[in-house]
C-alpha cells in the first residue's frame, strides 16, 4: 500500500512539472506554474466566498495570497496587465489604467511555522499605497521572480463602475422546458444616468456559473428596450446545466478525520488524506447540500495563523464507477482553478475499477467535483458524474461592459450575483 500511495504522489508531481510552457497563452485565467508555487487565491478582504470583484472608489480591497514551497523566500516581484472583457491584454498603457509604480516587489512575505512542509507566503493587497486603479475592468496580477523573466503564478480579478442596476435571477422555468435538468439566467440592465447610445452594439455582458469558464456566455443583443431598462429575457445562450451541489471535505486537523475524510497516513514529507471513496450521482436523487459554490477556505484547526500553520496533504480522490468512454473525468472547483488539464485530470486505474487522482492542497474545508470533458471539446459535462437537477443552487456573476465606437477598453459598468433557488 505504501509503495502504490508514493508512486502514484511521484506520478502527480511529475505531471506538475511538464506542464507550464504555456504561461504567455491568453487569455489569462489565476492559476501557478510549477510545482513548488502553490495555493493561488484571490479574494475580496472581509469576503473571501465572494466573487473577486472589487468596486472603484469604496473602501475594498482585493488579496492574493500565493505559496512557495521552500526553506527560504524568494523575492518576487508583479506587474499589474488591464485585460478585456476576454481576458485578453487591452489596448491601454499602464499610464492609462493606473495611477503609481506597476513592477512592485511582493515584500509582504512569512515563513511557515511548525509544519512539515516549509514554505513560504506571499500576499498582496491591491489597492495599496504604491498602485490604485484608474481604470474598470477585468485585471490580471502576474508574479515574477527577480532576474527571472518567468511568470509563476497570474491572479485574475474584476474592478467594476457602480453605472448602470443590474437586477438579475436564474430559473428552472426555461424556454427548454420547467423543472428539468436546466437553469436559465434573464437580467435587466437600468440605466437612468448613464447614457447608453447603442445598446445592441456598445454593450457585452459575460455570465459565469460557480467561477468555471469553460461553460462561460457572453451575449451582446438584448430583447428589448423599455425607456432605461434594457431586458436580456428567453435568449437561449443563457440555458445553462443545472448541474449538482458540489461535493466537501475538510483536512483541518491530522490527529482527527474531518468531513468525508477516512484517515491520514504519513509518509515522508507529506501527511496524505485517504478521502472517503466518491460514486456517481447522476442516478440519485437531488440532495441538498450548503457549499461554498466550488471554493475552499485555509484552515488548521488549532492554528492562531492559518495562512502560516497550515499544512500540506497529499489529498487522495477515488470515484468508483466504469470508465466513461470518449473523454476525460477531472476536479472541477477552485482547488484547480476551474482548469481542466494535466493537473486536475483523473486516471482510471483498471486493477480497482475506479478514477483516482492526488492533489498537494493545504488544509482546510474544499468544494469539489467531478467533470467529464469529451475528447475535441473544452467544455466539461456534469451528466455522467455529478447529474444535472433544476433544484441546485448555482451561483451566477453576471458582468456587463460598455465600450462605444472609439473606445479603447471595456469598461465594466456594473455587476450582479443571484442564485438559482433563491
Amino acid at each position: 500500500m505504501k509503495k502504490i500511495l508514493f508512486y502514484t504522489f511521484i506520478a502527480v508531481i511529475l505531471a506538475f512539472v511538464v506542464v507550464m510552457s504555456a504561461q504567455a497563452q491568453a487569455p489569462y485565467r489565476s492559476r501557478t506554474f510549477g510545482f513548488d508555487w502553490r495555493n493561488l487565491q484571490v479574494f475580496v478582504e472581509d469576503n473571501p466566498l465572494s466573487p473577486p470583484v472589487i468596486t472603484m472608489g469604496e473602501a475594498n480591497r482585493i488579496i492574493i495570497s500565493l505559496d512557495l514551497l521552500a526553506e527560504d523566500v524568494t523575492y518576487l516581484d508583479y506587474k499589474i496587465v488591464h485585460c478585456d472583457a476576454n481576458w485578453m491584454p487591452s489596448q491601454l498603457s499602464e499610464l492609462e489604467y493606473l495611477d503609481g509604480i506597476n513592477y512592485i516587489n511582493a515584500d509582504d512575505y512569512a515563513y511557515s511555522a511548525n509544519t512539515f512542509a516549509h514554505y513560504v507566503n506571499y500576499r498582496v493587497s491591491l489597492p495599496n499605497e504604491q498602485v490604485q486603479f484608474t481604470k474598470s475592468g477585468n485585471y490580471v496580477v502576474l508574479f515574477i521572480p527577480e532576474n527571472s523573466g518567468k511568470v509563476v503564478a497570474q491572479a485574475c480579478f474584476s474592478v467594476t463602475e457602480r453605472k448602470v442596476d443590474v437586477s438579475a435571477r436564474a430559473t428552472s422555468r426555461t424556454d427548454l422546458g420547467y423543472n428539468d435538468i436546466y437553469q436559465q439566467v434573464e437580467f435587466v440592465v437600468a440605466n437612468p444616468y448613464f447614457p447608453i447610445q447603442s445598446p445592441f452594439n456598445d454593450l457585452k455582458v459575460v455570465v459565469s456559473q460557480n467561477g468555471r469558464h469553460d461553460n462561460e456566455v457572453i451575449v451582446t443583443r438584448p430583447l428589448r428596450i423599455m425607456s432605461n431598462e434594457i431586458f436580456f429575457e428567453h435568449n437561449r445562450d443563457l440555458i445553462f446545466d443545472a448541474g449538482n451541489e458540489y461535493r466537501r471535505f475538510e483536512t483541518v486537523s491530522v490527529y482527527y478525520p474531518g468531513m468525508n475524510v477516512l484517515g491520514y497516513e504519513y509518509y515522508e514529507p507529506y501527511y496524505h488524506a485517504m478521502l472517503s471513496t466518491d460514486y456517481p450521482r447522476c442516478d440519485m436523487s437531488y440532495l441538498f447540500d450548503q457549499t461554498q459554490y466550488g471554493r475552499y477556505v485555509v484552515r488548521e484547526s488549532n492554528a492562531e495563523d492559518s495562512n502560516l500553520e497550515a499544512d500540506y496533504i497529499a489529498t487522495h480522490f477515488t470515484l468508483a464507477t466504469d470508465k466513461i468512454p470518449g473523454g476525460n473525468v477531472y476536479i472541477d472547483g477552485e482547488l484547480t482553478h476551474h482548469i481542466y488539464d494535466e493537473n486536475s485530470i483523473m486516471t482510471y486505474n483498471e486493477q480497482t475499477q475506479q478514477y483516482e487522482s492526488v492533489l498537494l492542497l493545504k488544509q482546510g474545508a474544499y468544494n469539489y467535483m467531478y467533470v467529464f470533458v469529451p475528447n475535441g471539446s473544452t467544455r466539461a459535462t456534469l451528466a455522467p458524474t455529478e447529474g444535472n437537477y433544476y433544484e441546485t443552487v448555482n451561483e451566477y456573476l453576471i458582468k456587463v461592459y460598455h465600450r462605444p465606437p472609439g473606445a479603447r477598453y471595456d469598461r465594466l459598468i456594473g455587476t450582479a450575483v443571484c442564485y438559482s433557488g433563491k
